[in-house]
């Protein structure tokens, strides 16, 4: 999918709007887009490709008794 970025726009900002966290997504979206990797701000209207990505959680757990 791909977005248009607002004047002051991160990377970081991109993906927590989008996929709503910013860890490990994040590396996902620069990996997509090598131009990025330079940059702190993005250019309003500058076009990003956001990739799927599977955010969803899922938390181990351990019992500790039986």
């Amino acid at each position: 999918m791909k977005v248009k970025a607002l004047q002051g726009d991160t990377v970081e900002l991109l993906c927590q709007r989008h996929y709503g966290i910013t860890q490990g997504v994040t590396e996902i979206v620069l990996a997509a887009n090598h131009s990025l990797a330079g940059q702190i701000f993005l250019d309003a209207g500058q076009e990003v490709e956001l990739p799927d990505v599977d955010t969803s959680a899922t938390k181990e757990t351990v019992q500790l008794w039986s």
